[in-house]
Parts: C-alpha cells; structure tokens; sequence
C-alpha cells in the first residue's frame, strides 16, 4: 500500500491594528492606514486557508480509497480518481486566489515606503523601525513565492497521479517513484511554510515596534489561521 502524505499548511495571520489614538503628523496616518489596508486585502489569503484543508482532506479520503481497490475493480479506481483530480484543479483555484491577495497587499505595503524616508529627524528612530519593517516584509513575501512554488508544483504532481491512476498498466514501480516525488515536493511545503511563518511573525513584531516609535497608540490583535 502507498501511503500520499498531504501537509496541512498553519498560516500565520498578519497582526490587526485597531487604532484608538493617533497624534502625529499627516505622514503618520498615511502609513497606518496603508498598513491596515494591506491587512484587510490579505483577509481574502485568509479565507483561502480552511477550505484549503477541506478539500487536502478530501482529496485524501478518496486517494485511500484508490489504493484500496484492486485491479478487478478499475473502473471505480478510474471514477475516483477522475473525482480526486477535479479536486486538485479546486485547490489550484483557492492557491491562485490566495496568491492574488498576498500580491495585493504587498502591494498596498510598499506605498508606505516613500513615507518613510520622508520622516523627520525627530522620528529617526521609526525610521530605522520602519526601514527594517520593509526588509522583514520583503523577505516575507519572498517566502510566500517559494512556498507559492513548491505548492503549485506538488500540485502538478498530485493531478499527474490521478492521470496515472487511470491506466491499466501503471506499474507500482511507477506510482511508488510518482509518490515519493509527491512527498518530496510537499516535504518543501512544509519547509517553505515554516519560512513564511517565521517572518510572518517577525513582521508583526516589528509593525507593533513600528506604531509605538511613530507615537500611534493602538490596540494589537493577532489572527491565527490554521
């Protein structure tokens, strides 16, 4: 029996600001407020998150049934697996949409960065806050991308499965190499994950760090999603 391992992604949310108090200059209400935009146009990566899972777990409830099957009952394997292929063009489909929120909100992030550089020297400090804010945020989409690519070629993968899965004379020298080819990449997943979650965490740090040198005033809320 082969066993296709899916890895669960546990998305770390970007921190909620919810502003109570906000005493400085023009400058300063611009960058909040492009910040929380940038928030809320990753509300959409958020929802991606759950029926992502649902559908990781479906599709894994009908691979299990797949390889319970024997030869003598192709024509259920072949239904199966047409059905489990219909469910990684599905998740293709929350990743694309996941991935148009994150671009979204990054770009939204970088309109701060002009404001920053236009801080006076009263605000050096916040400055060099908010100068790093941009550099953990860079590093933070640069790891959403790997994880963005490693998760659409695991996906390839899973649907080139199904497509093997539908001939007679698959060997299980093939559908073994073609699985152990599937764990590698979601092996990547996990790494590439793990990656976007560690600077998800640093950005949110850093952005609460940012608000208190700016002299905004604010309430934090972090998001977990898993």
């Amino acid at each position: 029996m082969f066993v296709r391992r899916i890895v669960l992604m546990a998305i770390m949310a970007a921190g909620v600001f919810l502003l109570t108090a906000c005493t400085g200059q023009s400058a300063q209400e611009k960058i909040y407020d492009h910040l929380e935009k940038a928030v809320t146009l990753e509300d959409e990566f958020r929802q991606q998150q759950q029926p992502l899972v649902d559908l990781e777990n479906k599709e894994q409830k009908l691979y299990n049934e797949i390889i319970d099957l024997s030869m003598d009952e192709f024509e259920q394997i072949k239904e199966k697996s047409k059905k489990a292929a219909g469910i990684v063009e599905e998740r293709r489909e929350k990743l694309k949409a996941e991935k148009e929120s994150i671009e979204a909100a990054k770009e939204e992030f970088d309109k701060i960065k002009p404001l920053i550089e236009d801080l006076d020297e009263e605000k050096a400090e916040a400055k060099e806050v908010g100068s790093e804010l941009v550099e953990i945020m860079q590093k933070r989409y640069d790891a959403y991308q790997e994880l963005y690519n490693a998760y659409e070629e695991a996906l390839t993968l899973d649907a080139e499965l199904y497509e093997m899965l539908q001939k007679k004379d698959l060997t299980e020298e093939q559908l073994q190499k073609q699985v152990e080819s599937i764990n590698e990449k979601y092996n990547e997943v996990t790494n590439a994950n793990e990656e976007f979650n560690k600077y998800t965490d640093q950005y949110n740090d850093k952005k609460k760090a940012f608000y208190d040198a700016l002299g905004i005033e604010v309430t934090y809320k972090e998001e977990k999603e898993k």
